[in-house]
């Protein structure tokens, strides 16, 4: 699963790399965490252009009595993305691109679970594979969320965790945001990102609190 990740970079950078006219500023984040706001990318019918997006991250189907159920929802499994109600009209129509630089996992060990911190070798901010889906609450409030699929780890992260969130290629982009995309072009972006191109490496327990944003989160503890 992906249960934590980071977004640092500065607005010009995402701007150039993601290819958007205008991202507002929003200050730099080392500890995202279920049900705050996340980092995406859209691109609506209506419009030539990608746009940004902040998410709450948790998927709130519409059909859900109340928001508390998208803490449930903060990751789709993408052997089943398809198949699961929850999801399976988001990933036919409202796809999108979870921006990230690092994520975090946390390995079972006699003393409790260490967290692992991951980013690409380059330091280069990338792109989860994401759905959203818009929700009405009973008193007219609309809240807009975010899922991030997860596939079977790669041969980094499996002594870790056996699965990893999807990273999207940067020439997968435009595939995964086109709404007219068929699913047998998309189901094969949905597998573990090549080992060799990822790092990881053990941080402070101090990511276990959502509360605690800081530039220590991605620390190693090896250094």
């Amino acid at each position: 699963m992906c249960g934590r990740f980071s977004f640092y970079q500065s607005p010009e950078t995402v701007a150039e790399l993601f290819q958007l006219a205008h991202v507002p500023q929003f200050p730099p984040r080392y500890n995202i965490a279920p049900t705050q706001s996340a980092p995406t990318i859209r691109h609506p019918r209506d419009s030539s252009q990608r746009q940004f997006h902040l998410l709450r991250w948790g998927l709130i189907p519409p059909w859900a009595k109340d928001a508390k159920m998208g803490a449930k929802l903060i990751n789709a499994r993408a052997e089943t993305v398809t198949e699961k109600p929850s999801f399976r009209s988001a990933f036919q129509h409202r796809r999108c691109l979870v921006l990230a630089d690092g994520f975090y996992e946390w390995q079972p060990q006699p003393h409790g679970k260490q967290p692992f911190y991951f980013q690409l070798k380059n330091d280069r901010a990338f792109a989860f594979a994401g759905l959203w889906e818009r929700w009405i609450s009973p008193t007219g409030e609309a809240i807009a969320s975010c899922t991030i699929l997860t596939t079977q780890a790669n041969q980094l992260l499996h002594p870790i965790h056996p699965r990893m969130p999807v990273i999207l290629p940067q020439n997968a982009y435009d595939r995964w945001l086109t709404h007219s995309t068929p699913v047998s072009q998309l189901l094969p972006l949905l597998r573990p990102y090549p080992t060799d191109e990822l790092l990881g490496y053990p941080v402070t327990p101090l990511v276990n609190n959502p509360k605690i944003d800081s530039a220590e989160c991605i620390q190693s503890l090896q250094q």
